[in-house]
């Protein structure tokens, strides 16, 4: 076996699954799961229709560079929502369709990393998605975690970094708008963290599946890609970006979206996924395709999560009083007592599942910037979070 197996922690959710073992909640009170992100607003109608009008493309193999349509209509949305002037982006060679940004957060890593390096570091915010530190660990790198802390906004602290471990990364994860924190990182930060690539040779992968869930129509977060281009990078040396259908239109189970940016790594990320052998499936591209050319569902999707936010957050202001996210759908709230326990009682008295911070984070010298600190996720029907809402009063009544 691979040794380096023995090195992955436990992923959050057995810990909760663990943190939750023998406990009876009430059977009065429905369960409500705010633990988990995954989207339940209904899938566009439009796109399962398109999907199972194409399902007789089961009968083909599919292209792992993806079909062209594809590729096209994620060149031209690149290009209209991050503002990157037309036709700077090549469908043929700055665009390649994935399964599901999940499994390409993790294949990048095993395509980049030089194991044969002295000493591969692979950077990452702390807090962050688990698939980033098993991407590093079984890519043969060393994982150096930035915590990400009110004080800095919770963006990774890029100056806390010193000169020898920039020279020995060899690639940074970062996720915009953040999981789980919702900050996201202005032009500025990307163009900071993209110099540095240049001068110190890394590559940055910037997780921004989250990007379309946001609270404001007229100021939609910055992107890696449009950051390059503002700032003459228009080749986008050193930076790829990676964007899903799964929160933007609410198709987690369709596993589809896609990785653009700097067509060598692209190049050679093609060569990799060939023999990898995760083609998206042809009916998927078709419907994938109808789901990119399309906004108006999109725009639906926010409003859902607008509304959910800002009665939830009226519900908790005099008491749990968490800060409205800049984006994304979670809530990263400060607990009164440890995470753990607040998510234990939570679970155990009001039957409502909220992740531990420290589940999703990993202890420095500063401590862990997960402790009491919760993940919830609103992505539950509105009544169901503003339920969920009034239980976590409840429970914070009595502590």
């Amino acid at each position: 076996m691979n040794k380096d197996l023995s090195q992955l922690q436990r992923y959050p959710f057995e810990k909760l699954a663990e943190l939750k073992q023998g406990l009876q909640p009430p059977a009065r009170l429905d369960h409500i799961a705010l633990s988990i992100g995954e989207p339940r607003h209904p899938a566009p109608h439009f796109v399962t229709e398109n999907l199972i009008a194409h399902l007789h493309l089961l009968s083909f193999y599919p292209s792992t560079r993806g079909q062209q349509a594809l590729r096209e209509a994620i060149a031209d949305w690149l290009a209209i929502r991050f503002a990157i002037p037309p036709g700077q982006i090549d469908p043929e060679r700055n665009v390649l369709p994935v399964s599901g940004t999940r499994e390409a957060l993790f294949a990048i890593a095993q395509c980049v990393v030089d194991r044969s390096a002295a000493n591969p570091l692979l950077l990452m915010p702390n807090p962050f998605y688990q698939t980033y530190e098993g991407a590093a660990l079984l890519a043969g790198a060393s994982p150096r975690y930035l915590n990400c802390l009110p004080e800095n906004d919770f963006l990774p602290e890029l100056d806390a970094v010193t000169p020898g471990e920039w020279t020995d990364c060899q690639l940074i994860y970062i996720c915009t708008p953040g999981n789980p924190t919702g900050a996201v990182m202005s032009r500025t930060y990307l163009q900071k963290l993209i110099e540095l690539a240049h001068r110190y040779d890394f590559v940055i992968a910037s997780d921004e599946c989250y990007s379309e869930i946001y609270f404001d129509e007229d100021n939609p977060p910055a992107g890696l890609l449009g950051a390059a281009a503002e700032m003459g990078n228009d080749c986008f040396s050193h930076c790829l970006a990676f964007h899903s259908l799964s929160k933007r239109s609410s198709l987690p189970g369709l596993r589809s979206g896609f990785v653009a940016g700097d067509a060598e790594l692209l190049r050679n990320f093609l060569l990799y996924r060939i023999y990898h052998g995760c083609a998206m499936p042809p009916a998927t591209q078709t419907a994938s395709t109808a789901a990119w050319r399309d906004e108006a569902h999109v725009i639906e999707n926010r409003m859902l999560y607008r509304q959910k936010f800002e009665q939830v957050l009226q519900l908790l202001s005099d008491t749990l009083a968490p800060r409205k996210p800049q984006a994304g759908f979670y809530l990263w709230a400060q607990t009164p007592i440890s995470d753990t326990v607040f998510a234990r009682r939570l679970y155990a008295e009001q039957n409502v599942t909220v992740l531990p911070g420290r589940y999703l984070a990993r202890d420095s010298a500063a401590g862990n910037p997960g402790r009491n600190r919760v993940r919830m996720a609103l992505v539950a029907p509105l009544d169901e979070c503003v339920d969920a809402a009034r239980r976590i009063n409840s429970l914070l009544a009595v502590l």
